[in-house]
């Protein structure tokens, strides 16, 4: 793509075309490519690929070709690559600059994963100013079949975000990635979530290892995320009340996700007996100690073996006593969630305050899963007995 070309024009179907090469997003990647341009039907003015009326028709289409290549070409030797953009300016604006403090590690830690795994390899050379809406929807594209459409989302939000910042910098005119999701892209999988047998069962499996039985039924029961059961200190427990204070990811502290986060949840008994315990045996249970140490080295080397039934470092084989396929401690959340709509007869206002959520909108789109079949029969022959005019 570094000389300026000419085109080679042929006839095909009554029909003039012209042949050049360009540069595409093949399987999320750029690839030099060979395309054609229709110029004309054959007729007696342009009755011959080497007529001077085809070869002007070719000569106009690849001007303006090549004076895109030469604009482009301009621009990746004047301005900044994406792949610098993000390295120096807005990773580092992720990681501290936003709000002067930085955005959640949790946040982070994703938008990393996304860059690795999708973006990096496709900006490759491209420029902040010669990327265009046009590459964007070619990528997302490429990748319909390959990616459900939450990782398009992720994909295009990250890309999005890191170009509205180029513009707020002067460094591009336009975001590019104000472009649609493919309407036929591959759905993605449904997310997981525990019935209140799986999670008893979860439970179970891990008898022998308390301090796991409180974080299962901290997610399964009570529906607190993995950062709020590792910011736990033994000073938010009262007698009844859990008072969710912080979360913790990575090491890092933060305050809750939300303000309607930062509230209290009563304590089940299905909490309260791995809870008082786990109180027993702990190292400390200072009012400023962590109830839970090092949660990610808890569920790595003790619950997950036990539920998966992996080889561990400290023991043998061990059974999959659970039976129940592991689906990470937010399947705990979602399934709190279904199973306390469930139980109080529809009563979504109950779940809402249990998950916390600012809206009952996230709580019924993300996280109310499909009733289970008895819930679904018992509520069928409720609405028998109204039909009949029973009670």
């Amino acid at each position: 793509m570094g000389r300026i070309q000419r085109g080679y024009i042929y006839e095909a179907s009554g029909c003039f075309y012209v042949r050049y090469w360009t540069e595409e997003i093949v399987d999320g990647r750029s690839q030099r490519v060979q395309r054609s341009e229709r110029l004309c039907e054959k007729s007696d003015k342009h009755y011959a690929r080497n007529s001077k009326a085809v070869r002007l028709l070719r000569d106009d289409f690849m001007n303006k070709r090549n004076q895109e290549h030469a604009r482009r070409a301009v621009n990746h030797a004047a301005d900044m690559s994406v792949v610098d953009f993000w390295e120096r300016v807005y990773l580092p604006y992720c990681e501290s600059g936003w709000k002067g403090t930085g955005m959640r590690p949790s946040t982070v830690r994703g938008y990393k994963q996304v860059w690795s795994q999708h973006l990096k390899a496709h900006f490759g050379t491209e420029t902040l100013q010669g990327y265009t809406a046009a590459m964007a929807r070619r990528f997302l594209q490429s990748i319909k079949t390959l990616q459900g459409k939450n990782t398009l989302k992720h994909i295009r939000a990250l890309a999005s975000a890191m170009f509205t910042e180029a513009v707020e910098r002067d460094l591009c005119d336009a975001n590019p990635w104000k472009v649609k999701i493919p309407k036929d892209c591959k759905d993605s999988e449904p997310t997981g979530h525990y019935t209140m047998e799986e999670a008893e069962n979860l439970v179970s499996a891990l008898v022998d290892h308390v301090d796991g039985q409180l974080v299962l039924a901290l997610a399964c029961f009570l529906g607190l995320g993995p950062a709020e059961i590792a910011g736990l200190q033994w000073g938010d427990i009262d007698e009844d009340w859990i008072h969710i204070r912080r979360n913790r990811l990575l090491g890092k502290t933060v305050a809750p996700k939300t303000k309607e986060r930062a509230a209290d949840v009563p304590i089940l008994d299905q909490v309260r007996v791995p809870l008082e315990l786990w109180r027993k045996k702990a190292e400390c249970t200072d009012a400023a100690w962590w109830v839970i140490p090092d949660l990610h080295n808890l569920v790595g080397r003790v619950i997950k073996p036990h539920v998966r039934g992996m080889e561990c470092a400290r023991c043998e084989k061990i059974p999959a006593a659970s039976g129940v396929e592991w689906k990470g401690l937010y399947a705990g959340r979602r399934g709190a969630c279904t199973a306390v709509i469930e139980a109080t007869g529809g009563n979504y206002a109950v779940a809402q305050a249990l998950l916390r959520h600012k809206r009952m909108t996230t709580t019924l789109n993300v996280y109310k899963k499909q009733i289970t079949p008895d819930a679904f029969e018992a509520g069928m022959r409720q609405f028998q007995k109204s039909l009949k005019g029973e009670a």
